[in-house]
């Protein structure tokens, strides 16, 4: 956790934006560290956690990492706990809650008001449309395909 806090510190320090960073372990080593790259990249997903992910999963060759832990600076927010859940890491460490990053401008609190909300009330319209095209290609795909579970 001391790594992900002194080099969310260097990154504010170095004015790259939030002072947020995550780090991926395996057996008691860094796998891969992550820091926000939104800015940097111009890509709202870009997040720490998913980029501690990403390159985690890229450089141990798999998309599962359950036999992993993060340690992230800050709670994660909706999509990277989402990530977190997809990629099966074992637990998350976590140091500034989402009130700390409510304090300095970052406002993911919002988005979890909003997957609490019924789909129907939230503040970005979800239509669902062409839904009997769509579901025969699933079906295709269940009967055609082996499935590689993740």
């Amino acid at each position: 956790m001391q790594e992900a806090i002194d080099l969310s510190r260097e990154n504010i320090e170095k004015q790259f934006g939030w002072p947020f960073w995550a780090v991926v372990v395996k057996d008691w080593k860094i796998v891969w560290k992550g820091f926000n790259h939104v800015i940097k990249n111009n890509d709202p997903t870009a997040h720490w956690e998913i980029q501690a992910i990403r390159d985690a999963c890229t450089n141990l060759k798999t998309f599962d990492l359950s036999w992993c832990e993060i340690y992230s600076s800050c709670e994660p927010c909706p999509m990277c706990l989402w990530a977190i859940f997809w990629s099966r890491i074992d637990k998350v460490y976590y140091a500034n809650t989402q009130a700390d990053a409510d304090e300095i401008g970052f406002d993911d609190w919002n988005f979890y008001k909003e997957f609490s909300k019924p789909i129907d009330q939230r503040s970005i319209p979800e239509i669902q449309i062409m839904y009997d095209e769509a579901k025969k290609v699933f079906d295709e795909r269940k009967e055609k395909t082996k499935n590689i579970l993740y």
